[in-house]
Parts: structure tokens; C-alpha cells; sequence
């Protein structure tokens, strides 16, 4: 028989980790985004990098993508075409259809953040015993997969990584 309390605590510890790392995390996603010239949100930029990711996709799957409504993701889609970071083109297949895609600012935008991200994380991990990096990666790629995220080797390599 366990005793649920000694369950509890663990969790509890690991719980506030998690929340301590992800205000890290943050903190590295809001300085990335602060820097960069023309700057967007953060929920602009994940649209950029679902866009980076699936290049001439429509107004209902980028929508779906990001899990909002579909007049969202137009009025998010017109700041960006406005800014100059989104194309729409016309569907060659369906012409009462747009597709969406990046424009080389757009394109820009993404691959600095990352770069900038990728930066900032590899310093503070650089802080890091050899032995805790390894089960740091272990440890996160665990976390993952109980989340059922997507396996960015199996699922658009590093720009997958971008949001």
C-alpha cells in the first residue's frame, strides 16, 4: 500500500521545477521577441513559425493549428500581411481559396528569434554539468512524450523547434 502523501510530494516538487523552468523559458521567448526589428507578439509569432512549418496553408487549417477561431486568425493574418511578414496567394487548385505563406521578412523574423533563443538557452545550459545535461535531456524528452508532442526529429527538424 502507498501512502498518497509520499506520491504527493514528489509531484509537488516536480510541479514547481517545471513552473520555475518555464518561467525561464518565458523570460528567453519575451527577450527573443523584444529585440527583433519590426516585432511581433508572441501569438504572432507562432503564427509565423506554423506558417514557416506549413507553407501555403489555408485560413481554417492555420486556425486549427493554432487552436482559435477562424476570425481570430484573419485579424492576426491582416496585421501580418500588413507588417509585411505574410503573402496570401491565390489556391492554384480552389480559387475561392487563399493560401498563406512567409514573406522573406516573415522568414527573417523566425530564423532570428530561434537563433536567438537557441543563444540564450545554450548559455544557461553551458552552465550545466556534463551529467546534468543528460538527464536534463532525457528528463525533458520524458516530458514530452507524456504530452504527446511531436518529435521534432520525425516532424520538421528544427523548425519545428521555433515555437
Amino acid at each position: 500500500m502507498h501512502d498518497s502523501s509520499d506520491q504527493q510530494q514528489p509531484t509537488d516538487d516536480l510541479v514547481t521545477a517545471l513552473l520555475t523552468a518555464s518561467r525561464v523559458l518565458v523570460g528567453v521567448s519575451a527577450r527573443s521577441l523584444s529585440d527583433v526589428e519590426g516585432a511581433v507578439s508572441l501569438t504572432q509569432f507562432r503564427m509565423l513559425v506554423v506558417l514557416e512549418r506549413s507553407p501555403g496553408t489555408n485560413l481554417a487549417g492555420l486556425a486549427k493549428s493554432l487552436g482559435v477561431n477562424a476570425s481570430t486568425a484573419l485579424r492576426m493574418v491582416d496585421r501580418l500581411v500588413t507588417a509585411g511578414c505574410v503573402e496570401r496567394h491565390d489556391n492554384p487548385g480552389n480559387r475561392r481559396e487563399v493560401v498563406l505563406t512567409l514573406s522573406a521578412h516573415g522568414r527573417g523574423i523566425v530564423a532570428d528569434v530561434t537563433d536567438r533563443r537557441r543563444a540564450e538557452i545554450a548559455k544557461i545550459v553551458s552552465a550545466m554539468s556534463t551529467r546534468e545535461r543528460a538527464g536534463l535531456v532525457a528528463a525533458l524528452q520524458a516530458f514530452a512524450d507524456a504530452a504527446d508532442e511531436p518529435d521534432p526529429a520525425t516532424s520538421g527538424g528544427l523548425a519545428a523547434l521555433g515555437w
